[in-house]
């Protein structure tokens, strides 16, 4: 296997620059750098040279012998000062090293993977905590991070393989007369795991906290929505000018607000009839963004929102406004009147669909596949055949060990660690 090394810190320059290195030759890197292999896990402050015994850099090295590493295997850190011109000189050296190459994106993370220092679960909770922006992302992915997820799930499996475990003794010993058939513990067993299955699947969605909830602003061509947007997302990311259909294409822009992820989308203006072809795909698409928001925003003529749309009378600063009798909030992008109550209002919302401190946010594979286990345990609950039941309990097994990466594809496999950068 080959030893691989990046920088795994912040592009340079910077005040360091952190080089890792994986693999089999990592302690013979770190000889051929400083002559000498440090003391395993302490920071030690050695002068780097190249093979002709010029100078590279003056840096803390740290070894990590395998298997206690993050990879499982033997690991080297070099803390070095952050000038691209130093990393590019330790980057050369250590090219001319038989057996080491650049890391791949996501490699490091990956021989964790494959050495079993994590599972899938852990990985995808990494790879959503290293894209974290507020808190409420980097806590929930902390957690999955951390472990709690593959706890439950390795938990549900051991109760499930203890259910199994019972099933084949009825099936080998029942003829002999030593074991009863299924008694009612076992289904009141099975039921109590489907309930908590079905209770972990009432948890709010990873997909929603890691892209943002998602607010569409909606409304016909000169309603307000794109001076809104702009005030809303804190820049003048929407044109604005009186022409109706200026705005044609859907714009998106993230934005924290109160430290909650939020998607802003601004649309082409709602018509039933257009002679601009380009318009009408414009239109098309903001149906589309209607259907997919979480929170839609109407400023349009009040009774004509989508389902569940928060009516917005907006510009209420102008005589000329488009009035509403009963509006969820009145607003002014230019005198900001309302503004506040609108930003926390979203907000509120917002917090209700994303998880609490601590709780768990479930991505869709995740949910897919704790969906599988819960269908299966339910189709065990309603049989009453030892064979039937066995395939079943078979089929959650394999779910939950899909869920932390007993059983995954290769395409999967590098779709999920093809997230993360270089030197992770």
């Amino acid at each position: 296997m080959d030893t691989i090394f990046a920088l795994s810190s912040g592009a340079p320059p910077a005040a360091i620059a952190v080089v890792r290195i994986s693999g089999p030759r990592a302690g013979d890197a770190l000889v051929h750098l400083i002559g000498k292999l440090p003391k395993p896990r302490e920071a030690k402050l050695a002068s780097l040279r190249a093979a002709d015994g010029s100078l590279l850099d003056q840096a803390l090295v740290l070894w990590f012998p395998g298997p206690k590493s993050e990879t499982g295997e033997d690991c080297a850190e070099l803390q070095l000062h952050g000038g691209r011109a130093i990393v590019d000189a330790v980057y050369t050296e250590l090219r001319t090293i038989d057996g080491l190459r650049l890391a791949e994106p996501g490699e490091f993370t990956r021989r964790a993977f494959t050495n079993g220092q994590v599972d899938l679960l852990q990985v995808e909770g990494l790879a959503d905590l290293v894209a974290a922006e507020t808190e409420l992302q980097r806590r929930a992915a902390l957690g999955i991070a951390g472990g709690s997820l593959s706890r439950k799930v390795e938990g549900w499996r051991d109760r499930v393989l203890a259910l199994s475990a019972r099933v084949e003794a009825a099936l080998d010993f029942d003829d002999e007369g030593d074991i009863a058939g299924l008694d009612n513990g076992f289904f009141a067993e099975l039921d109590a795991m489907s309930v908590d299955l079905r209770q972990a699947l009432a948890a709010p969605s990873a997909e929603v906290l890691r892209d943002g909830f998602r607010v569409a602003l909606a409304g016909p061509p000169n309603s307000g929505k794109s001076t809104l947007f702009n005030i809303l997302v804190g820049s003048e990311a929407a044109i604005i000018t009186p022409i109706a259909g200026t705005t044609r294409d859907v714009l998106v822009r993230p934005v924290a607000i109160a430290g909650v992820p939020f998607t802003f989308v601004d649309m082409a203006g709602l018509r039933d009839e257009t002679t601009d072809a380009i318009e009408g795909i414009g239109i098309a698409r903001a149906r589309q963004e209607i259907e997919a928001a979480d929170c839609v925003l109407w400023l349009g003529p009040e009774g004509q929102a989508p389902a569940s749309a928060w009516e917005i009378e907006a510009r209420c600063d102008m005589a000329e406004r488009l009035g509403k009798e009963a509006p969820a909030h009145r607003v002014s992008a230019l005198t900001g009147a309302g503004m506040k109550e609108l930003k926390r209002a979203l907000v509120d919302h917002a917090r209700r669909t994303l998880p609490k401190p601590g709780e768990l946010a479930l991505g869709r594979r995740q949910r897919e596949l704790i969906g599988a286990a819960a269908d299966a345990l339910a189709g065990a609950a309603l049989d009453r055949d030892p064979l039937v039941i066995a395939e079943y309990l078979r089929d959650a097994r394999g779910a939950f060990d899909r869920l932390v990466g007993r059983a995954a594809t290769e395409d999967m496999l590098d779709a999920l660690f093809g997230r993360f950068c270089i030197g992770k």
